[in-house]
């Protein structure tokens, strides 16, 4: 840890026993940068907020919306749900008068009878301004929840089932849907995914990490998803080998070995209006097991040349620092998730000119 960092640390330790559901920086509010904040980066803040001030709630969208604002974070991705008219002009209102962006989450439709409850949440995306919707389509992690290409295909077919149900809705309201690369397809499957979809208001959610763990490049994933983009999880990645295979751990921006000046460049130049929001989640490193056999249940036909690429790639960044958060306590968990968000945030507006 450099001099910066354990200063960033300290600072962020000193909200922790206020627990503001906001961070009070007085005359020393950070700049604003136009990447905005995901729910699941603050989750830390969220448990120890619950737990000292019960009648608070972070992931409240008005809430988390303030909270955002606080950090000087350009808007926020969160769940909206199903808001009353009033609450929904409220969150507009606010997003307007502060140059915010919203961005919901949301769930597609499980079946038929499921459709009424994702139109009420894409209406109430649409009553507060919202510019996309982000989801996923299939469950889990592809190496982790299914034991064959099978089992994988069949609650694919599933999640294409569910994104057609969802079509004639998000056409309706006119409320572009961002699919995330949620370590489920590789690029040539999601790119002809939204091929047959064909709706100008379906497309990506392009994580910028996610699909290492499917031994894809970060920029070639970029490239292939940035003709389709609705939205942006924007997240850096550091590496190292393990017994089984490798450590993927989210890490402040510009401490990972992702080149986010390239990857920005490329989404920007296909979709420049797009919004960057950042997706750090403050956890132990995941582990990417590419060299056990259940791994490869769902590859029967990747060639050994794509691993040897994330392998070569994985040895040649390789960090040293990777850090256990489970290993820390309660104050050191909030402390050290603050600090990755105010890196981040400070990484986003200084050297990405986000």
């Amino acid at each position: 840890m450099n001099r910066r960092e354990a200063l960033q640390l300290i600072a962020a330790s000193t909200s922790v026993s206020m627990l503001p559901a906001t961070l009070a920086f007085g005359d020393d509010r950070p700049a604003k940068t136009g990447m905005g904040l995901v729910i699941y980066c603050c989750q830390f803040r969220s448990q120890m907020l619950a737990k000292a001030t019960p009648a608070v709630d972070l992931s409240e969208p008005l809430t988390f919306l303030d909270h955002c604002k606080s950090l000087g974070a350009g808007g926020m991705q969160n769940r909206l749900g199903v808001l009353e008219a009033s609450e929904a002009i409220a969150i507009r209102k606010r997003a307007e008068q502060h140059s915010l962006y919203i961005e919901a989450i949301a769930a597609v439709p499980k079946d038929e009878a499921d459709v009424e409850r994702f139109e009420a949440e894409i209406k109430t995306a649409a009553a507060v301004g919202a510019k996309a919707v982000r989801t996923t389509i299939i469950p889990g992690r592809r190496y982790e929840t299914f034991d064959s290409l099978a089992m994988f295909r069949e609650f694919e077919a599933r999640g294409r089932g569910s994104l057609e149900l969802a079509v004639p809705v998000v056409e309706r309201h006119r409320m572009p849907l961002a699919v995330e690369n949620h370590k489920d397809h590789r690029i040539a499957e999601r790119v002809k995914l939204f091929e047959d979809i064909s709706s100008e208001f379906v497309g990506a959610c392009v994580d910028t990490g996610n699909s290492i763990a499917l031994l894809e490049d970060p920029v070639e994933t970029v490239t292939a998803l940035a003709p389709w983009a609705r939205s942006v999880h924007l997240k850096d990645q550091a590496v190292q080998p393990y017994a089984d295979g490798f450590l993927l751990a989210d890490i402040p921006l510009g401490q990972g070995f992702i080149d986010l000046k390239e990857v920005v460049a490329i989404i920007k130049s296909k979709r420049p209006q797009v919004r960057f929001s950042l997706e750090l989640i403050t956890r132990d490193p995941l582990k990417v097991p590419v060299l056990e056999d259940k791994y490869w249940a769902t590859f029967p036909e990747l060639p050994a040349s794509e691993l040897a690429r994330m392998l070569k790639k994985v040895r040649e960044n390789a960090a040293d620092n990777l850090t256990t958060i489970s290993r820390m306590s309660p104050e050191q968990q909030l402390a050290h998730e603050d600090a990755n968000v105010r890196t981040s945030l400070d990484y986003a507006r200084d050297v990405l000119q986000l």
